[in-house]
């Protein structure tokens, strides 16, 4: 790529954002960054990876008790190791967020979930996506990766988005869903999983010009 830029994408359960995602980045031949951001920040801050899986999970399972209390919104800082907060869920999210800011602002690549267009609204260099799906798809193309079947896999993917939106809401105020979070909305089932990535590269070269 000639310029900089930057895809996040969020994406319903079952919508198949991921693929889009890894399709995206294969095809414009750029780093990809799911699970790998966890790993990244433990090592920016000397942290254990374990604590960011860990606090994942905490929220997690909060979100399922409906006890989850916040928001907590980010807004940039970074607390001191020698603080008691030091391990925070908070803090540790303020470290993925750094992490998503040194990769916006150092290379192009596609950024998965982790309330990453958020993080980076304030980045011109920014494309943000939200990937969803009719129910009937979203079933179909779980119980491709999914043991679970009829209303146990529709409770799943409940559950799933459930997360994804308490996250979303606690590290940054707004609803996950909220067509208005985002530069592109795309109905995968309608579209396929090459058409989103052609719609993404299409906006990315009306906005910027020939940059890829």
């Amino acid at each position: 790529m000639k310029k900089n830029i930057v895809i996040t994408i969020a994406r319903q359960y079952g919508s198949g954002g991921r693929t889009v995602g890894e399709m995206l980045a294969n095809d414009l031949n750029i780093h990809y960054y799911d699970k790998e951001l966890v790993k990244l920040a433990s090592e920016e801050s000397g942290i254990s990876e374990n604590l960011f899986v860990e606090a994942d999970e905490h929220l997690r399972e909060v979100s399922r008790l409906k006890k989850l209390v916040g928001p907590f919104v980010y807004k940039g800082e970074l607390l001191k190791p020698d603080s008691s907060d030091f391990t925070s869920p908070e803090n540790l999210f303020n470290y993925q967020a750094y992490v998503l800011k040194k990769l916006a602002e150092t290379q192009s690549c596609v950024i998965i979930g982790r309330a990453a267009d958020f993080v980076l609204k304030d980045y011109e260099n920014v494309v943000s996506v939200f990937v969803h799906a009719p129910h009937d798809f979203l079933m179909q193309e779980a119980a491709k990766v999914q043991p679970l079947k009829g209303k146990e896999l529709e409770k799943f993917i409940a559950r799933e988005d459930k997360f994804r939106a308490d996250y979303y809401k606690y590290y940054t105020g707004k609803e996950w869903s909220d067509a208005n979070n985002y530069d592109l909305c795309l109905d995968s089932s309608k579209l396929g999983f090459k058409k989103c990535v052609e719609e993404i590269k299409a906006y990315i070269k009306v906005r910027y010009g020939d940059v890829l």
